[in-house]
């Protein structure tokens, strides 16, 4: 069966391989060769990064159309109204498209380790964590949307993709598993992820309640 890397990417480091001027590479924290990331994390984001050799596991992890649900622990400035909340998990018009509707949900503050450089605060506006739980991965998306709606992005770390999670893994840290693809969710592999811009009413997704999530180990062994 094709090999699946885990890694939590650190914060500051790039996804890429090859040299860049200014930022570590991931060759900083997974020193296996002919691995690939199959899709993308932001620079100064955190979190799981999937990473395999194999083109066909790749492919359908990263395609789009296969929308696996992603799911970030999102620390915001400002204390979310209701109506911010709704705005979420309605859809956020960036101007661009219009994400889909999103599960979002305010959680208490996550265990995680301390960020290098620290998040930097403002000592007169309070922050608060959402989890956030999207089905698309556009170009800085989480950050637009919560932007979009008035609650900028001071911290954010993907902790799920699909059925592969974070937990146990610090920074740097990577952990190889055997997957089959017949062992995948089936999801929806049809349509578009971003929906064109319309002025038709977004049907809002059921709000959810509760603690934050509890994850268990993907076993398996480091590459």
């Amino acid at each position: 069966m094709p090999q699946l890397i885990l890694l939590n990417k650190p914060y500051g480091v790039i996804c890429q391989f090859s040299e860049h001027p200014t930022h570590s590479t991931l060759k900083s924290c997974v020193a296996q060769s002919g691995v690939y990331p199959a899709g993308r994390l932001d620079t100064d984001s955190e979190g799981l990064l999937l990473l395999t050799g194999d083109g066909a596991l790749q492919h359908r992890i990263a395609d789009p159309r296969w929308k696996l649900p992603k799911t970030y622990w999102v620390q915001v400035e400002g204390e979310p109204k209701d109506e911010q909340l709704e705005m979420l998990r309605r859809g956020v018009d960036l101007g661009d498209f219009v994400t889909q509707p999103a599960q979002v949900r305010r959680i208490d503050s996550p265990e995680l380790w301390p960020r290098n450089p620290p998040v930097r605060f403002r000592k007169t506006v309070p922050d608060c964590w959402l989890e956030i739980i999207i089905s698309e991965g556009k170009n800085r998306q989480v950050r637009r949307m919560t932007a979009k709606a008035g609650l900028p992005t001071l911290r954010l770390v993907r902790v799920a993709i699909g059925p592969w999670k974070l937990d146990g893994l610090q920074p740097g840290e990577a952990r190889a598993i055997e997957v089959s693809l017949q062992d995948l969710p089936r999801a929806q592999s049809a349509g578009r992820v971003g929906k064109p811009r319309t002025n038709a009413p977004q049907a809002p997704s059921p709000a959810k309640t509760g603690k934050k999530p509890a994850f268990r180990f993907a076993r398996g062994k480091k590459p």
